[in-house]
């Protein structure tokens, strides 16, 4: 009998199973595929690693910018996509290696639910059953694919996130449907490259729900590129390499791609393991939880994209420590106010809390601070010809710090900064007193403060 059985050997599944596992629970985890999840496997580390190679490669075809000559520089994919499956396959080897020093039972193979018997949690894998005082589902989500007419699902041209990271070769052009964070990422990576780059939007801005000054900065920033934007498009049909679509003024255009890569989004895995049997109630797609991640069904949880709510590897692992907390004897409970959100395109952006629009829809009265990136003497030694931008929302009345939005780099290493004082509902006065290292790019956030009261 085991104190908890995991579905999904993602973010949320591995860290609370090490969690569980460390605090001296009887834990099994079953994974059908790899450990790590999408995150590890198909997502956050292979995309990550290969724009940090565009990075790079980025860095030194502009070296001169910064003093330094070289001669002519060129890329080798194949060795790219190399370096990112042996970084993968180190990590799936660490995660291993941290179910096994926590005694964690490890079933590489589908978990199906086939039941309750009493308070007991049936599952069953490989024709094996497995007997479970609690139930933790974090089967994770997948992509997307639109009910479009000419898509038959992925084929040699119409790719998702999962076959574009095994390409063997650049393509000259790509056609992206969606100009959400995945869409942009790839957009960024393959536009380094000198792939001739289109994304083809049904909003009327990239990047869904970011701070729109900051989705519009990356925009005209990847323009200047040569990546051509489609906003307010509906794509209607796919007909080989040709994307058709509609414009926001009713006309048919249509542009060609030697690959097609779908990212609209993602939805929760909640079929195919045996859920119903439980009666677990659902929400606009995914497992329905209160804020310590219980279901409707006494010991049975459910953590990360399956939820449907916060689709990010760094909340699953949140929801998943706060199943195991509550399930140890910690009170704990899951909050969303400070999660932050980041999209790795060269520039970075990074913002957590309120954006204005947010602010302004639930009636909260705000100030607004905004600076160049500039205004940080570091961020000028190392970005040459852009400016980037802060921008930091604080309470009207006692001056708590609401939200935080950037964009240039490394705003992905900044960010925890905002979202420690949003959590912990800093005030003007409490961040001004806040002593910043010098120089850095960070300090942007502390001048940013002070402008408030300039």
């Amino acid at each position: 009998m085991y104190d908890i059985a995991i579905l999904g050997g993602g973010p949320a599944g591995y860290d609370a199973a090490e969690k569980a596992g460390s605090k001296g629970l009887k834990v099994v985890l079953f994974e059908k595929k790899e450990l790590g999840g999408v995150c590890l496997n198909e997502g956050c580390i292979p995309t990550k690693t290969l724009l940090y190679s565009a990075k790079i490669y980025d860095n030194a075809r502009h070296s001169e910018k910064y003093g330094i000559k070289t001669g002519e520089v060129s890329f080798d994919f194949s060795s790219m996509m190399s370096r990112k499956n042996k970084v993968v396959k180190k990590l799936v080897g660490g995660v291993g290696y941290k179910m096994k020093s926590n005694k964690v039972d490890v079933v590489k193979a589908l978990g199906t639910i086939k039941g309750k018997n009493g308070s007991t949690i049936i599952i069953e894998a490989d024709g094996k059953q497995y007997e479970a005082n609690n139930l933790l589902i974090s089967t994770g989500s997948e992509a997307f694919i639109p009910p479009i007419k000419g898509i038959e699902g992925v084929s040699d041209t119409i790719l998702t996130n999962r076959e574009i990271l095994n390409l063997t070769e650049s393509p000259a052009s790509l056609v992206i449907i969606g100009g959400g964070v995945i869409g942009m990422e790839f957009a960024s990576f393959f536009n380094s490259l000198g792939t001739k780059v289109s994304v083809i939007e049904m909003l009327p801005k990239i990047l869904g729900p970011m701070d729109p000054e900051m989705s519009e900065l990356l925009l005209k920033e990847y323009e200047k590129r040569g990546v051509e934007f489609f906003l307010n498009s509906k794509v209607t049909e796919i007909k080989d390499n040709t994307v058709i679509f509609e414009s926001a003024k009713g006309e048919t255009i249509s542009v060609e791609g030697e690959k097609i890569l779908i990212s609209v989004g993602r939805k929760p895995v909640t079929q195919g393991f045996g859920l119903e049997t439980l009666g677990v109630e659902l929400d606009r797609g995914g497992i329905k939880v209160n804020n310590k991640m219980q279901t409707n069904i006494p010991g049975v949880f459910a953590a990360g994209d399956v939820t449907g709510f916060s689709l990010l590897a760094h909340t699953a692992y949140r929801e998943g420590e706060v199943v195991i907390n509550n399930l140890t004897g910690r009170e704990d409970i899951m909050r969303y106010n400070a999660i932050p959100g980041v999209v790795y395109t060269n520039p970075e952006i990074a913002s957590v809390g309120l954006t204005e629009e947010e602010a302004k829809s639930k009636g909260i009265e705000y100030k607004v601070a905004k600076l160049p990136m500039t205004y940080a003497g570091r961020f000028i030694a190392e970005n040459e010809g852009f400016n980037g931008l802060c921008k930091v929302l604080v309470g009207a009345k006692y001056g708590e710090v609401l939200g935080v939005h950037m964009i240039g780099n490394p705003s992905s290493e900044m960010i925890y900064g905002a979202c420690m004082a949003i959590e912990t509902e800093l005030t003007l006065k409490e961040m001004e007193e806040i002593v910043f290292p010098h120089p850095t790019v960070s300090e942007i956030f502390r001048e940013t403060i002070f402008a408030f009261s300039h």
